[in-house]
């Protein structure tokens, strides 16, 4: 016999920047998690059996002087930190501490299988379901992130490849690429960062992309930032997929970047148009003989737990307007098309709760 569902007034699904901005944002506003038996209540659940979110899962590599736009939680500074320390150490043991601090009590591992709708009542609950129970809610943050989702375009021929493909996602050292030759497909952050990171050790290195790198050396301020994701904004808002970040903000002059020019490995060619066994075919019709692809591609959103919802639309999206779903305003989506960023996710948590707080402070008083 299945359990009741336990009720809550909101589950933040996912424990990363943006879930745990919004857990911050519940416990300042007076919700509790549902022990504490207050009057308004809310519980996050995260997948990982750790705190860190996707910083956990980081190549070993990457240190905290070469993390992209780290922005500090709410209420709570990141700790002073050794440039060259891992942030997969630093980060997580700093995300840990500060669930301590406000003693948001996620609950995990947890992971979310479906959210679907109670009954007809647009006014009405949603149920989460997971692998350890289920939760009857009025709202549903859902802070799931990307990394569980890595992107892997298609190309015709990649299955006959004869060598080694694998994601950033699986990424764990340079060393796997000694004497290798090695062909990078990819123009983001993680591309670079790697491309110059690989050629220290491998044999050749390709770096390619869809499109002509967009370099951009001025002052990369909060304020920039927020201006360049407004693109993103209005493709969620329209219900189109949100696309990269970095393809509305251009390409960082990063010393990363800066590395690979130097070392000549900052080469850019374009897209190949088959895999062979061998290596990749060019569109001039030459083979570029290679014995891994390593595809730093990106990630998708990880939402398919809210499919149930019938949400998405024709063009692949989900509309949503200010971190809010417009076809289910039950429904907020954070660290979802501009609210990726690090900056975009924290005011993403801020700006649900506060959503929240004027639905509830427009409820009329029951009579009687």
């Amino acid at each position: 016999m299945s359990m009741s569902p336990e009720n809550v007034d909101v589950v933040v699904i996912g424990a990363g920047q943006a879930g745990l901005s919004a857990a911050y944002h519940l416990r300042r506003r007076g919700y509790t998690p549902p022990e504490e038996r207050g009057e308004r209540t809310f519980v996050v659940l995260d997948a990982d059996a750790e705190p860190g979110g996707a910083w956990q899962h980081r190549w070993a590599s990457l240190h905290m002087a070469t993390v992209n736009g780290i922005h500090e939680l709410p209420g709570f500074p990141v700790p002073p930190a050794d440039p060259n320390a891992q942030a997969r150490d630093v980060l997580p043991r700093y995300f840990a501490a500060y669930e301590d601090r406000f003693d948001l009590r996620v609950r995990r591992p947890v992971r979310v299988q479906a959210v679907r709708r109670v009954d007809a009542d647009p006014q009405g609950r949603l149920l989460v379901e997971t692998d350890h129970g289920s939760w009857s809610t009025r709202y549903v943050i859902n802070a799931t992130g990307t990394w569980t989702q890595p992107y892997w375009p298609y190309v015709a021929g990649r299955e006959s490849f004869d060598g080694v493909q694998l994601h950033t996602h699986d990424y764990v050292s340079r060393d796997a690429f000694a004497g290798k030759r090695v062909v990078i497909v990819g123009g983001g952050v993680s591309a670079t960062q790697l491309l110059n990171e690989i050629a220290d050790v491998a044999a050749d290195v390709f770096w390619v992309t869809r499109r002509e790198p967009d370099w951009q050396r001025g002052e990369w301020t909060t304020a920039s930032r927020i201006e360049a994701l407004d693109g993103v904004e209005q493709r969620v808002r329209e219900g189109l997929p949100p696309g990269s970040v970095i393809s509305v903000t251009g390409d960082r002059w990063t010393p990363w970047v800066q590395s690979a020019q130097e070392k000549g490995v900052l080469v850019h060619h374009p897209m190949f148009t088959s895999i062979e066994p061998d290596g990749v075919r060019m569109p001039d019709g030459t083979l570029h003989a290679a014995d891994v692809i390593l595809w730093a591609t990106g990630f998708r959103p990880a939402i398919a737990h809210l499919a149930p919802l019938g949400l998405r639309t024709p063009a692949g999206g989900l509309r949503v307007e200010n971190g809010r779903s417009i076809d289910e305003p039950r429904l907020f989506l954070i660290g979802y098309g501009p609210s990726q960023s690090t900056i975009g996710a924290n005011r993403a948590g801020r700006d649900a709760v506060r959503a929240i707080a004027r639905d509830e402070a427009a409820e009329p008083v029951p009579v009687g």
